[in-house]
C-alpha cells in the first residue's frame, strides 16, 4: 500500500500501523520490504517484520551503496526474487 492513502509519511507510525489496520490483523503479520534501513527500522518500532532489499547501485556505479546484512531485519535479499523464494513463494 502506498502511504498516500493514510496521507502519512514515514516513519509516522500511523504509515505502518494502518496497513495492518486496513487489513485487520496484527503488526506482527505485516512485512515492510524496502531499501532503507531506517524506514525498516521505523516499522520495527511498531511490530511490523521487516524485509531488506539490496539496491547495491542505487546511488551511482561510482558510489556503491552498503548492503550488509543487519541482524535486526527479519528477512535480507539480493532482490524481490529472492525475497519471494526465502517466504516460500
Amino acid at each position: 500500500m502506498s502511504a498516500e492513502v493514510f496521507r502519512a509519511y514515514k516513519p509516522e507510525p500511523h504509515t505502518y500501523g494502518g496497513v495492518a489496520q486496513t487489513f485487520d490483523v496484527q503488526p506482527e503479520q505485516v512485512m515492510l520490504v524496502a531499501a532503507h534501513h531506517d524506514d525498516l527500522e521505523g516499522a520495527r518500532t511498531c511490530g511490523l517484520q521487516t524485509a531488506y532489499i539490496e539496491r547495491p547501485l542505487e546511488l551511482g556505479a561510482r558510489n556503491p551503496k552498503d548492503v550488509s546484512a543487519r541482524a535486526a531485519n527479519h528477512v535480507h535479499a539480493r532482490d524481490l526474487l529472492d525475497l519471494a523464494q526465502q517466504l516460500g513463494s
